[in-house]
């Protein structure tokens, strides 16, 4: 499908160029676009002529215009921050739009709950990116389990280590309650996709959760996984540092290492050709990811104990502002 109207919510955020790039690239319109932030050039290089507006109000009452002159908004784009999905959702639904929303959807599993029945009372469908899904070398890989023997468990080591500045912690991003912390903030993809792949979860501990790392261990169906994610520099092997990266992603399946270190360019734009052409992943989709890493803002810290992953016996950081 093509030539539909959007409207996007969060436009000045990190990850809003690959969705204004995703409409651009599947020859749709932008017709309006909302932030607070005013700090929104990047759209000239995608659509110069989008309205847009800082407040919220007057973006709902364009909105409103533009259906009453006879014109249908298709889809509402959120890129706000992890707290604000939930309700500006919502707005979208009311719209009579459908709705594409950044991960993590929501951050508790009740709020999903309610949105299929916002689903049910608008006729409206909510979509999620989950763009690990469909990256060739992870799609290989659920293929290659899905033809093993059913007892097979694999042993999985996920280490995930993106580097932030002390600018995280004055930001949405550094306060658990807005954005649920580091295992949601930078861990649901990956546990996403672990569980797409390996099954369903039979046990979850957690034994380090911190405001600059978190992990633990998870039994799933198919696969015993230690896991470790990580905000802080000090954390990234040496042989990164050295040479000034900021980011280092791992998955070690039965002791051997999966390279998907390329193909990430266009997975915002495949996950929007799947979405229009009614494949998109929904509320179904995002549930189990969405309860784990509830579980494990909750869990209780179990410390160095049991199966842990080795990563979590690094020296840990101070809070930059504490």
């Amino acid at each position: 499908m093509k030539d539909l109207n959007f409207a996007l919510i969060g436009v000045a955020g990190f990850v809003a160029p690959r969705h204004l790039r995703a409409i651009k690239e599947t020859e749709n319109r932008l017709i309006a676009a909302v932030d607070p932030n005013d700090s929104v050039g990047v759209m000239d290089s995608y659509f110069p002529n989008a309205a847009f507006f800082v407040e919220i109000e007057r973006f709902d009452r364009h909105l409103e215009k533009f259906r009453q002159n006879g014109q249908t908004l298709h889809f509402v784009s959120i890129c706000s921050p992890n707290y604000l999905h939930d309700a500006h959702i919502r707005f979208g639904l009311r719209q009579g739009a459908d709705v594409i929303c950044e991960k993590p959807l929501v951050l508790n599993p009740w709020n999903a709950e309610a949105l299929q029945r916002n689903e049910a009372e608008t006729g409206r469908r909510v979509y999620t990116i989950l763009q690990l899904r469909l990256h060739p070398v992870i799609q290989a890989l659920k293929a290659k389990v899905e033809h093993q023997p059913i007892s097979k468990k694999y042993e999985v080591d996920l280490s995930y280590i993106t580097a932030r500045g002390s600018w995280y912690y004055a930001s949405w991003k550094g306060e658990m309650p807005k954005s649920g912390g580091i295992a949601t903030n930078i861990g649901i993809h990956f546990f996403d996709m672990l569980i797409w792949i390996f099954g369903a979860v039979q046990k979850s501990e957690v034994h380090l959760h911190s405001h600059d790392r978190a992990a633990g261990f998870l039994e799933l169906e198919h696969a015993r996984v230690r896991w470790f994610l990580s905000i802080d520099e000090s954390t990234l092997p040496e042989s990164i540092r050295e040479k000034g990266g900021r980011t280092f992603r791992s998955i070690r399946i039965d002791g051997q290492e999966l390279e998907f270190s390329e193909g990430f360019t266009d997975l915002h734009t495949a996950s929007y050709r799947r979405i229009l052409a009614g494949e998109g992943f929904g509320l179904t989709e995002a549930a189990p990811s969405i309860a784990l890493v509830h579980s494990i803002r909750e869990a209780e810290v179990l410390g160095l104990k049991g199966e842990y992953h080795p990563f979590a016996a690094l020296p840990q950081g101070k809070h930059p502002f504490k």
